[in-house]
């Protein structure tokens, strides 16, 4: 938990804020959070989230413009590198495209998405809403993200799906399992944790 704390930090570190109070990220510093050592190999995750987008009908250029950078090289000289100016959006594809190998890519898949998903409604009107209607609201999140995170283990060759879930709660709930869990709550048989959570 402290690990996913920490990273979620990290990607609202690195977040910068334009002239018109739009975020974005540099893809040469989210790259570094996502533990890719080559831009190279980076780059191929960018064209993959590219491709998906494009696919999407959506326009490329809104969320993934080419910015040029100047960077100082031994002995005085200069270089040009090519960097992106990434929307959430673009983020997400890019997480959606990572090496499923890496936990930190799961964490920025979950980020992105809750963050995307959150901007659907402002601040001010989440904050409006009761307790139930933001624990309902964040089921939503959570249902449409474990979609998400289902996909992204098939394709990584997951078949046991209930051991993979499994080791998600005892990750989140400090070692205990779905069924430790289910009985220290009292819950009925098959009935889902997740409808039983607070909105945190």
């Amino acid at each position: 938990m402290k690990e996913i704390d920490n990273n979620n930090k990290s990607f609202e570190e690195i977040k910068h804020i334009d002239e018109n109070g739009v975020e974005f990220w540099y893809a040469r510093e989210l790259m570094t959070i996502l533990e890719y050592n080559k831009w190279e190999n980076f780059e191929k995750v960018i064209n993959k989230a590219k491709d998906a987008c494009e696919n999407s009908g959506i326009t490329v250029i809104d969320h993934f413009p080419d910015v040029r950078k100047t960077i100082k090289m031994p002995k005085g000289a200069e270089k040009t590198i090519l960097d992106y100016k990434l929307t959430r959006y673009a983020c997400y594809l890019i997480a959606q495209n990572g090496d499923s190998r890496k936990k930190v890519i799961a964490t920025a898949q979950t980020y992105f998405a809750v963050q995307t998903r959150k901007q659907e409604i402002t601040e001010k009107e989440y904050s409006m809403l009761t307790e139930d209607e933001k624990r309902f609201y964040q089921r939503n999140l959570t249902r449409k993200g474990n979609y998400s995170l289902n996909q992204t283990a098939k394709k990584a060759g997951v078949k046991n799906f209930d051991k993979f879930h499994n080791a998600g709660y005892k990750g989140l709930y400090n070692g205990e399992t779905a069924d430790d869990i289910a009985k220290r709550k009292g819950l009925r048989y098959r009935e889902d944790i997740l409808d039983n959570m607070g909105s945190e």
